[in-house]
This record gives C-alpha cells, sequence and structure tokens, in this order.
C-alpha cells in the first residue's frame, strides 16, 4: 500500500513538472490576443500550478525551467524584445510596472510559508513529525 502511495506521489510530480508545457502551448494555440493570453497564464495556468509545486517534492531549478519557458511565451505574447531582462518583466519598483508574478518567487514564498506554518503549528502530530519535544 505504501509503495502505491509513494509511485502516486511520484506520478504527481511529474504530471505537475508537464502541465505548464501543455497549458502554454495550448494557450498558445487559442485565438486570443497576446495580452489576453498573458492574462489566461497568470491567472489561470500559474494558480493551478502553484498548489502542486507547493505540495509535490520539486527542485527549485526544475522551477526555474518551467520559468524561463513562461517567460518565452510571455515575451512572445507582449511583443517584448528577447533582450529584455526578467528583472523588467518582474520587478514592481520599476517605472514600468507589469503585473505578472514571477513563479520561482512565488514557489519559493510558498514553501517559507510552508515550513514557518509548520513550525508554528501546536498540533502535537506535527510536532512529532518535527522532532520537536
Amino acid at each position: 500500500m505504501i509503495r502505491f502511495i509513494h509511485e502516486r506521489y511520484q506520478k504527481r510530480g511529474l504530471e505537475t513538472v508537464e502541465l505548464p508545457t501543455q497549458g502554454l502551448l495550448a494557450n498558445n494555440r487559442c485565438g486570443l490576443q497576446g495580452k489576453l493570453k498573458v492574462w489566461c497564464l497568470q491567472f489561470m495556468l500559474i494558480s493551478k500550478l502553484l498548489w502542486p509545486l507547493l505540495v509535490y517534492e520539486i527542485c527549485s531549478t526544475t522551477v526555474e525551467a518551467t520559468e524561463a519557458k513562461i517567460t518565452k511565451f510571455t515575451r512572445r505574447w507582449l511583443g517584448v524584445p528577447p533582450g529584455l531582462t526578467d528583472v523588467a518583466m518582474y520587478c514592481h519598483k520599476a517605472k514600468l510596472r507589469l503585473p505578472l508574478e514571477s513563479i520561482l518567487e512565488e514557489y519559493k514564498c510558498g514553501k517559507v510559508r510552508l515550513l514557518s506554518m509548520l513550525e508554528d503549528s501546536e498540533d502535537p502530530v506535527v510536532n512529532t513529525l518535527c522532532n520537536r519535544p
């Protein structure tokens, strides 16, 4: 039974890695304008992706590769030059602020939030799992 759960867990993690590529290609094939494709990406695909990234053990290099794919499609849809840096796309302190969120930053914040929530938990089961008295 435990082996089945472990295999299912690994399969779900792999599905999570493949989800952005499938979503980006489907979004690219639809007949919407570029800015609407970016909206679909930001509010539908990324939102759908963040929870599995938090739950399953996926390394940050995989998330970085996913963000590179997302950035490539976003640049294409917005019509910005390929030389535009990620800092310009995801910075919230620049003069030109795009309402885009970096999936890597959201991933890191989610992991820290989860760890903080578990460390501050008063549940005895969580405390025993974290090896705290």
